[in-house]
């Protein structure tokens, strides 16, 4: 059996699936130790006493056993908070689950990676709170492009590098193309400028700090677009969750 370390951790609950007839597992994205899976002994039980601390939509101050490798343990929920609005919302809902499944993605099981547990705790805050899902959700897409191996230039021209021309999205060179370098990528996006805005202050945005946003749904649509190509031929991943949002429409102004 693996060595445990029995410790406190902050951990956001990710998602849960069946294990054998009574038990789940769970896995978190906990700031200390990153994403880990955990076994819950139990927790199909109908007085099982931790029920309310492995909810979905659930984070707080956890104990439990850590492994390093294998299966890890809950033992107890001390500190626990739900995301009450995300849960009884289908639509925010959908979104959260998209942003958590990419995350999931993006990073190697046990890699520690506490930037991004706080940018999740941050983002699925404003979520709950009534800020735009697509927005928010969009946001982390283009965050999380370097995760995945993919780095758009969103700073200034791939060829030029110069910063008070009109830009495009090329895939072809990797970022943006100033008007003056157009003609090399005939297979540019003809993104507008306000997409092409919204693109580059999501790359550089602090949840954090961010008080207000409104996009209009002609710039959201064309950014669902964007980011659909970019995630897709470039990425390559599309996690069930993602087609369930489709199906909702929410994605398709």
């Amino acid at each position: 059996m693996a060595k445990g370390q029995l410790t406190d951790f902050n951990g956001i609950l990710l998602y849960t699936k069946p294990y054998r007839e009574r038990d789940l597992l769970i896995k978190f994205l906990t700031r200390e130790f990153g994403k880990k899976m955990f076994l819950v002994r139990g927790a199909k039980r109908p007085r099982f006493k931790m029920r309310a601390a492995i909810l979905p939509f659930t984070f707080g101050l956890y104990g439990g056993d850590i492994k390093e490798d294998g299966l890890s343990y809950v033992n107890d929920g001390k500190q626990v908070n739900h995301f009450n609005e995300i849960a009884d919302d289908i639509t925010k809902n959908a979104y959260a689950t998209y942003v958590m499944s990419l995350i999931d993605l993006a990073f190697h099981d046990g890699e520690p990676i506490p930037a991004w547990y706080d940018r999740l705790l941050i983002g699925l805050r404003l979520i709950n709170e009534g800020f735009d899902a697509q927005i928010i959700t969009n946001i982390f897409e283009v965050q999380l492009l370097q995760a995945f191996g993919v780095a758009p230039n969103w700073v200034d021209c791939a060829v030029c590098h110069r910063r008070d021309l009109p830009f495009d999205y090329s895939e072809a060179y990797g970022g943006l193309l100033c008007q003056n370098h157009w003609h090399l990528d005939p297979y540019r996006l003809h993104l507008d400028a306000r997409t092409i805005y919204y693109l580059r202050l999501f790359s550089v945005v602090d949840l954090a700090k961010l008080t207000h946003i409104a996009v209009s749904d002609k710039t959201k649509k064309a950014l669902r677009q964007v980011l659909d190509q970019i995630y897709q031929r470039s990425v390559g991943v599309v996690p069930k969750s993602k087609r369930f949002i489709d199906q909702l429409g929410k994605f398709k102004l």
